[in-house]
């Protein structure tokens, strides 16, 4: 009976292994809740990573402020996505280089970001690293910001996908401030399903 079973869990594995023409990614949409922590980047920038961990100062729910974001990708190969997301919050952004306002605005962020996959899609879990570009509008002032960062895609029976995302946002113009950017979403491929191989009768 064990050989049986584990028979019948080979041929499954090899089945999900081979079952797709190409193992890239198609068009996908999503929506995601994320989590500014601007906080947290400062007790970082100030200490260091460790010690804001070992002293409790870093990963506060009560200083992170909310936001939702839509996100695209489209697959390059079988471990370079393009991504782009546009998200949007209410916060009173903390400048660098002006006095704070006091009271929350929209700050509206989109970036474009190359994603590293370290497992193609046929697998159901492939976590990645993610580094692109981005820009920020926040009460008629433009900036702009490097999104570097890791995930985790978690596909979801070849239908959809759960994406958990965390990256440090460095600034690149001066009134732009260091932050990071926490997310989960779920995202649904919008393109035409892989089929399975077929094989031309000789």
């Amino acid at each position: 009976m064990k050989k049986i079973l584990v028979s019948v869990l080979a041929l499954l594995f090899l089945h999900a292994a081979f079952a797709q023409t190409n193992n890239i990614q198609g068009p996908t949409l999503g929506v995601h809740f994320f989590l500014n922590d601007f906080e947290g980047a400062q007790k970082v920038r100030s200490t260091s990573f460790s010690t804001a961990i070992r002293e409790k100062e870093f990963g506060k729910l009560k200083e992170m402020t909310p936001g939702i974001a839509l996100n695209y990708i489209q697959g390059i190969t079988k471990y370079v996505d393009v991504s782009s997301t546009l998200a949007g919050s209410f916060i009173d952004y903390p400048q660098r280089t002006r006095a704070p306002f006091n009271r929350d605005f929209f700050l509206l962020e989109g970036d474009i970001s190359f994603r590293g996959k370290l497992l193609p899609n046929n697998y159901w879990i492939s976590p990645y690293l993610q580094a692109g570009v981005g820009v920020s509008k926040y009460k008629g002032y433009f900036d702009a910001f490097i999104p570097a960062g890791v995930g985790i895609q978690v596909n979801i029976f070849d239908e959809a996908y759960l994406l958990l995302n965390s990256q440090y946002r460095i600034p690149v113009t001066e009134s732009a401030n260091y932050h990071f950017y926490f997310s989960i979403g779920l995202a649904g491929s919008i393109g035409k399903k892989n089929t399975p191989d077929t094989v031309t009768p000789q």
